[in-house]
């Protein structure tokens, strides 16, 4: 692949990832949080269930991958996008990007214990660097009234869950056809979620559907799209390094966007965290 175009689609992907959160949180102005978060992926998933019949994705055929993809849908969807949207009522989106995107640190960790995976040591390097910049990043901020904190950490930790289950079901599985039905089903869960949980708003009107839809098809089908392309096209692993963006862009988006400001410890310890993600995402050679 071209180096430029390589470039472009990565900043445009990431961008994407990481500018959801801002916009998210204007979204969560006109919806409930759970109901456009259910919205968001419900539409993107019955968008793009029939793209995958249509050209003729492998679909499984055991009701045990079907369940496979609903488990991980309940994770990877429901878990982590409505754990971010709860948070942003009461954090910035800065502050839900960085909390969130420390996933891949816990997938060391949770890798190791859980799964018994080895990894190599700058990624444990990097585990313990990134969790000292969360301590750093919340230390000047961190209220125990503020449960917009609680969630966003929760919200990686399902991310990590989400991870580990992909890495081993997804084998049996087609990528498009399981991030698809994985969209669809979460996006069930959290619509079940929105009537159970939250008193229901919604105000609708040209911005507040433009909203909608850019989260729905250019945050979640159009970056899946795009990353995924890159993963098939490229090394895996150097792709994966370049996650670290994400945060970024969520920081740039939410000063760009909402006007957010950040405290110098905030922004001194999410430039910690990305240093630790980018360590934990690099490919190493076997040693």
């Amino acid at each position: 692949m071209n180096r430029w175009i390589f470039v472009l689609l990565l900043i445009t992907t990431t961008g994407l990832m990481g500018s959801s959160f801002a916009i998210g949180k204007i979204g969560i102005s006109y919806f409930s949080p759970l109901l456009l978060v259910g919205l968001r992926f419900t539409i993107a998933g019955v968008m793009m269930a029939p793209i995958v019949w249509f050209l003729k994705r492998p679909h499984p055929k055991r009701q045990k991958d079907w369940f496979h993809i609903c488990v991980i849908g309940l994770f990877q969807t429901a878990g982590v996008m409505g754990c971010i949207f709860l948070s942003l009522r009461t954090i910035t989106a800065g502050e839900a990007s960085i909390l969130t995107f420390t996933n891949p640190l816990l997938v060391v960790l949770f890798g190791t214990l859980f799964v018994g995976k080895k990894y190599h040591r700058f990624q444990w390097l990097g585990v313990v660097i990134g969790f000292i910049g969360v301590y750093i990043t919340l230390g000047a901020s961190l209220n125990v009234e503020q449960i917009g904190t609680i969630l966003g950490f929760f919200s990686a930790v399902s991310w990590a869950i989400a991870t580990l289950l992909m890495k081993k079901w997804s084998a049996a599985l087609d990528v498009w056809v399981l991030t698809a039905y994985q969209m669809l089903s979460g996006g069930i869960v959290l619509l079940i979620g929105s009537v159970f949980l939250e008193q229901i708003e919604m105000v609708w009107s040209p911005f507040s559907s433009f909203i909608l839809l850019w989260l729905a098809i250019m945050a979640s089908i159009v970056q899946f799209a795009i990353w995924f392309y890159l993963l098939q096209k490229n090394d895996p692993g150097k792709v994966s390094s370049f996650l670290f963006l994400a945060p970024l862009f969520g920081v740039l988006s939410g000063i760009v966007l909402l006007n957010e400001s950040f405290s110098p410890s905030t922004l001194i310890g999410g430039a910690i965290i990305l240093t630790g993600i980018y360590l934990v995402n690099r490919p190493y050679s076997n040693e």
